[in-house]
């Protein structure tokens, strides 16, 4: 079969024809229907987001059919729509995203997450993949979704979704979403609509996908970030939730700017990749009752939850713009991936 994959740390990421692979114990065989290229995947190639466990195929999730199972799998059958999360966890914190950078409880792995990545090394980017059992949620129903390609977006939605979930219910709550003009922000923004917030507050620096996410709903509102802590503080609340989806920033204004904005019990989720240490006034935090929690990935329930607000139609996969590629021209995806963000979205369609 062909897949995209990086041989040695520093290699180009490269189509090869590579073995298919065959159930083992804990094993999910899958056809590869379409699999989100995260707009970052050219710089997790280069190192830049970590080591990955080279030799391997690269891809962290995707949609496909199980075509077999391994002797031990039950919850999923050949001829199921399924999506792979990529979030492999072993309990006591050790955690690792197949075929991916990134691990999780501390981040800094150890002899377990080594055995473990070493077993589950191969991730999604191909004709088809080899997924743990538990990484694999079954969609009801899904056979029967008009483009399967949009489905590739579900595991963005549902990180965002774990992490609006630790605020707890949304409906009729204000909230507000700091980075909402990338790709894991538009997810979020997305997802508080269709579960029922009373406004939200996309949050970003670039004017013309702030303009476009207000097309979404009249519930939308925005503030483009002017690098004042205090001007962006009132612009963006008052809120009951404020989800961080920030990437790597000159500083944590924006983040603190947020946790400015929130109201009394108000709760602030970091789910970005911000850099830098948060200074949270003790007495501020204590008085106003405020709660700052992190959320990293998703899980299966989560999943499911999301896939059936799609199911039901709350939640509209139309608002996002598809763009496909296939397997023949990795460097070419890479470089649209990279210039795509927002409500837009690359999805490799082997």
């Amino acid at each position: 079969m062909r897949a995209w994959t990086v041989a040695t740390p520093g290699d180009a990421l490269r189509l090869r024809d590579v073995p298919a692979p065959t159930p083992h114990g804990g094993g999910v065989l899958v056809d590869v229907l379409a699999a989100h290229v995260p707009a970052y995947t050219k710089r997790v190639v280069t190192g830049d987001r970590g080591g990955l466990p080279v030799p391997l195929i690269l891809g962290p999730s995707c949609v496909g059919r199980v075509t077999a199972v391994a002797p031990d799998v039950f919850h999923v059958a050949p001829g199921d729509i399924v999506v792979d999360t990529a979030l492999l966890d072993a309990g006591g914190g050790d955690e690792i995203l197949v075929g991916w950078v990134g691990l999780g409880g501390s981040g800094a792995g150890g002899e377990r997450t080594d055995r473990m990545r070493a077993l589950w090394r191969d991730g999604v980017f191909a004709d088809q993949a080899l997924c743990a059992k538990e990484t694999v949620v079954a969609l009801p129903g899904a056979d029967a979704y008009p483009d399967p390609a949009r489905l590739a977006f579900l595991p963005w939605l549902c990180i965002a979704a774990s992490g609006l979930h630790t605020a707890g219910p949304l409906a009729g709550r204000d909230v507000a979403v700091i980075g909402a003009t990338g790709q894991l922000g538009g997810a979020a923004v997305l997802l508080a609509l269709a579960e029922g917030a009373a406004t939200v507050t996309a949050v970003g620096r670039r004017r013309a996908a702030l303009d476009r996410l207000t097309r979404l709903s009249p519930r939308v509102r925005t503030h483009r970030l002017t690098g004042d802590r205090a001007t962006d503080a009132a612009g963006i609340g008052p809120v009951d939730v404020a989800l961080d989806t920030l990437g790597a920033t000159p500083t944590a204004d924006a983040t603190m700017a947020a946790y400015d904005s929130l109201r009394g019990r108000g709760t602030l989720v970091l789910v970005g990749g911000v850099r830098h240490d948060l200074t949270i006034p003790y007495g501020d935090l204590m008085h106003r009752r405020l709660t700052v929690r992190g959320s990293w990935m998703s899980d299966n329930a989560t999943v499911s939850t999301v896939w059936n607000l799609v199911r039901s139609g709350l939640l509209d996969l139309a608002a996002i713009e598809l763009l496909t590629v296939g397997l023949d021209d990795p460097a070419a995806a890479l470089d649209l991936a990279e210039r795509t963000t927002g409500l837009g979205f690359v999805a490799l369609v082997p």
